[in-house]
């Protein structure tokens, strides 16, 4: 059986104006991982990621690299719950969502 999980993940480094939520967006559906991504004021990206816990870490270790153009300098994740994932609009499996 394959576990479920939900992590949040903050990305650092220059990671707006490059095309990263896109990005996230496009790998996410592509993997098959649910949750959504948007801009933080701080300037770091931060996204929410649920499906099986081994795409759910597969789209983590790409966010270290990210599209062209970034420069990801960190990674910080924690667990995370459905009340996060509840954020996505309804009927997406992934969301961009206006920044934070």
């Amino acid at each position: 059986m394959r576990m479920h999980v939900t992590i949040a993940v903050s990305i650092r480094g220059r990671v707006q104006g490059v095309g990263f939520r896109a990005w996230v967006e496009l790998t996410a559906v592509e993997l098959g991982v649910g949750g959504w991504v948007r801009n933080r004021r701080d300037g770091s990206v931060e996204a929410l990621l649920a499906g099986p816990e081994e795409v759910v870490l597969t789209m983590i270790e790409r966010c270290r690299g990210g599209p062209p153009g970034a420069r990801v300098e960190a990674v910080d994740q924690r667990d995370a719950g459905s009340a996060d994932l509840a954020l996505r609009r309804p009927g997406d499996l992934f969301s961009v969502l206006p920044s934070s």
